[in-house]
């Protein structure tokens, strides 16, 4: 995805993990990922701020590049989150990276089932961060060919 100077893709993440969610932004900028990041604590948060519902109500969601997102959190989990986002004919071509602890293949199996891009296992160190979100960066961002929002 070629974009110009003042085209942004946004990255999100979506952790409630608060030193999981610092340690994303600092190996993003590392990895001289210079795209937007914002966090968000749980699924329903995910799904409010994509929607620009909630609190996100009346605001504009730049360009979606593609979603990190923890698979065990509060309120609505990962697997909720991730499915009903590949349910809405709005969100679904939005790139869904599972980016988790579990190594429980059950977990794998499922949400590859609901439609996630990949499930990434989350590092344990911080140079293996920075190598993981190098990589997506440079995937999602620079090589993909993304859908345009719909509106």
């Amino acid at each position: 995805m070629i974009l110009t100077e003042d085209e942004s893709v946004l990255i999100i993440m979506a952790d409630d993990d608060d030193d999981d969610q610092l340690l994303a932004k600092k190996a993003l900028r590392n990895a001289k990922v210079k795209n937007e990041f914002v966090s968000l604590y749980d699924g329903q948060e995910l799904l409010d701020y994509l929607r620009c519902e909630g609190q996100y109500s009346g605001q504009k969601v730049p360009r979606v590049g593609f979603v990190l997102l923890d698979l065990n959190m509060p309120k609505m989990d990962g697997r909720e989150a991730l499915k009903t986002i590949k349910e809405d004919p709005n969100l679904r071509h939005i790139p869904i990276v599972i980016l988790t602890t579990s190594k429980a293949e059950e977990d794998i199996i499922h949400t590859y089932d609901l439609g996630c891009n990949c499930y990434i296992r989350k590092p344990v160190t911080f140079e293996r961060m920075v190598d993981v979100v190098s990589v997506l960066g440079k995937f999602w961002i620079e090589i993909v060919e993304i859908p345009e929002k719909k509106e």
